[in-house]
């Protein structure tokens, strides 16, 4: 009960507030305030016992990683490492940092980031805005955290990196930095699929995907590595990807990015005209993430784990991902939507929705989706 009547304020009498604002600076004074929070160990041992997951249901092994709830913070929010230590306490099973790139990037032309209210959706033109891998890793090392941390990894947003060679080396720069740091990161994250950078770098050819990839095998990592994938890409190109990754020491693929089709019927069309620049998150992204997840278990869940990202606003579009296919899920704009306890509240309804479903643990529901 408390759960809801905490949503339900903050979409009432919290949220109408921030929207009269600049996104990017309700985002920027909300990750200053969970920092600051994430310090006070006392307030967050007593969120944690109200709010964090406690359904053994829920809990998971993968990749050899523990997971005590499925639902994680994509990357793309915490780009600065700011709000790791207060996640934990919200219910969050993981979270991705990033993305880092091996070079620092303050951000593209503003506006990076825009609401499309009606449309259930972000504006987002960030472009990989960091504060680059070396300073990153300075921020996180030696310090422990209670749920597994990721760290997205992309490719430099200046004009310089501007062929295939010079980011693949760029990239294995910044993967470089963080081995040899002492982060105590759970896994990477690979983004491959970001639309909003310079130059005409592109890992959506399968050829250039290898390339890539035959160089992060040669790290020999020993955390497991993601790939963060585009949904704007056919079945077919897509499968062309999946056939490459599957070649390489990769444990799995997210799924997936911003949408940049902006005829997708989700879209409030009024609202798209008030944004010049920049991809969408939230639901314009739900339908054809879903298709690729599904398309992805089908042909490889017993190669890959699969990580559902996008559109999720509640444990009815959690469950959805899992049963199409994911093993874990991934959101951000439903926070800014329906708050920050929308994660407690997925965890608390799930195992109901499992129940319902006569199945005794999440991983017995995953990919038992029939049309």
């Amino acid at each position: 009960m408390l759960i809801v009547t905490l949503s339900y304020a903050y979409k009432k009498l919290a949220r109408p507030i921030f929207f009269l604002f600049d996104p990017e600076a309700v985002h920027n004074f909300v990750t200053g305030l969970g920092e600051v929070l994430g310090e006070v160990s006392e307030l967050n041992a007593i969120i944690s016992k109200m709010f964090s997951s406690k359904s053994k249901v829920l809990k998971q092994e993968i990749a050899g990683i523990e997971f005590k709830s499925p639902i994680g913070l994509a990357a793309g929010f915490d780009y600065e490492a700011k709000v790791v230590k207060v996640l934990p306490s919200l219910g969050f099973g993981f979270n991705s940092v990033g993305t880092i790139t091996n070079y620092p990037y303050a951000g593209n032309p503003k506006p990076r980031l825009g609401r499309l209210p009606k449309s259930r959706s972000l504006m987002v033109y960030k472009g990989f805005k960091n504060r680059g891998a070396l300073a990153t890793a300075e921020k996180l090392s030696n310090q422990k955290f209670s749920i597994p941390l990721g760290i997205s990894i992309g490719k430099s947003n200046i004009p310089q990196i501007n062929t295939q060679k010079d980011a693949i080396l760029d990239i294995v720069s910044a993967l470089k930095i963080f081995e040899n740091s002492n982060v105590s990161n759970s896994y990477y994250e690979l983004n491959i699929s970001c639309p909003n950078l310079f130059g005409n770098v592109t890992f959506y050819k399968p050829e250039y995907l290898n390339d890539l990839l035959n160089e992060t095998d040669k790290l020999k990592l020993n955390k497991p590595i993601f790939i963060k994938m585009p949904i704007e890409l056919s079945n077919n190109q897509t499968m062309k990807l999946l056939d490459i990754i599957v070649r390489h020491r990769v444990a799995g693929v997210i799924i997936g990015n911003l949408q940049k089709n902006r005829n997708d019927k989700a879209f409030v069309k009024d609202e798209l005209k008030k944004w010049k620049v920049g991809n969408f998150s939230g639901k314009p992204t739900w339908k054809r993430s879903n298709e690729l997840i599904g398309l992805a278990y089908r042909m490889y869940g017993n190669k890959l784990t699969i990580i559902g990202c996008g559109g999720v606003f509640s444990a009815e579009d959690a469950y959805t991902k899992i049963k199409l296919g994911a093993s874990l899920v991934q959101l951000i704009t439903g926070l800014i939507f329906e708050g920050p306890f929308l994660v407690a509240e997925i965890n608390k309804d799930l195992p109901l929705l499992l129940r319902k479903d006569v199945f005794k643990h999440i991983s017995e529901a995953v990919g038992t989706y029939e049309e």
